[in-house]
């Protein structure tokens, strides 16, 4: 099956191009941000725990999760595939444009965004994990369609009816990996966690539907990564393994950690279902005159 034609520039606007990865992140960004807020302002979701912020809160928080996913992208690319660009060619470090963002750098990026977050707005941490874990999926989905788009991240020569011949990559069919992590990491991802949240409404226990995302999220990727071409630049791992296996195992380990604990914390009393109210309000309400 040929590899559809696709121009990864969906416009040029003079000197500027518009690409599709760059819209994946921002629409993986902004509908998230979205998805977050509708979960914040969802009383049913919080019976047991207020909402550890606002929806005003969210829309400032974005802010460092966007910082977070691109800084922590990048860097986590230089530093798990490509480290010698910082004695090589240091300046490539700051070409985005180039390409070269990885999952496992973004996800720290992240993780250390929202921490600092939490603290300098003392809210709990677990929690406000819990919601940006249950919106992740999104931006996984957009980001793995863009990257079949780009013709990027392929995967292993097979014989199966669907594999394509990607350019670039040799005359093998190879299957479509960034279709299957699409699926897996933001389809099927986003479905069990809203379950999670909407009907187990494991919002209540902190920290929960954030494992359960960290350990889905490396399961997934390691069982991919035996049907995705590692790069050709990496060096060869015993036993068959990649470096995405290897980032991705302790993932599951601090997942699984994390929804033993919070199955394991005792809940506190329902709340009345009004309680959730006065969270779905802008905060600065409360100081507008009446």
């Amino acid at each position: 099956m040929p590899f559809p034609d696709f121009d990864p520039v969906l416009i040029h606007l003079g000197p500027i191009a518009i690409r599709w990865y760059a819209l994946a992140y921002v629409a993986g960004i902004l509908l998230g941000w979205r998805y977050a807020v509708s979960m914040v302002r969802n009383a049913r979701l919080w019976t047991h725990r207020a909402p550890p912020v606002t929806p005003l809160q969210i829309d400032d928080m974005m802010l460092w999760v966007t910082l977070g996913v691109i800084v922590g992208g990048r860097l986590g690319h230089v530093v798990f595939y490509t480290p010698e660009l910082f004695w090589t060619d240091p300046l490539e470090i700051f070409k985005t444009w180039h390409g070269g963002m990885s999952f496992h750098g973004g996800a720290l990026g992240v993780l250390l965004a929202l921490s600092v977050y939490a603290w300098r707005n003392k809210v709990d941490p677990l929690s406000l994990g819990d919601i940006a874990a249950a919106a992740t999926p999104i931006g996984l989905f957009f980001g793995r369609i863009a990257n079949f788009i780009n013709g990027e991240l392929w995967g292993r020569p097979t014989t199966a009816p669907w594999g394509m011949v990607f350019p670039g990559a040799g005359p093998e069919p190879r299957h479509p990996s960034q279709l299957y992590e699409a699926a897996l990491e933001g389809v099927v991802l986003f479905l069990v966690l809203r379950w999670a949240t909407h009907v187990a409404r494991l919002t209540n226990r902190r920290g929960v539907v954030m494992g359960m995302f960290i350990a889905g999220y490396g399961i997934i990727r390691i069982s991919l990564e035996n049907v995705r071409e590692p790069d050709a630049y990496m060096p060869h791992f015993p036993l068959g393994l990649t470096m995405g296996m290897m980032l991705s195992a302790p993932m599951v380990l601090a997942g699984l950690f994390l929804v033993w604990r919070g199955m394991r914390e005792p809940l506190p009393p329902a709340r009345p279902v009004e309680a959730a109210a006065p969270a779905s309000k802008p905060a600065r309400e409360a100081d507008e005159p009446a």
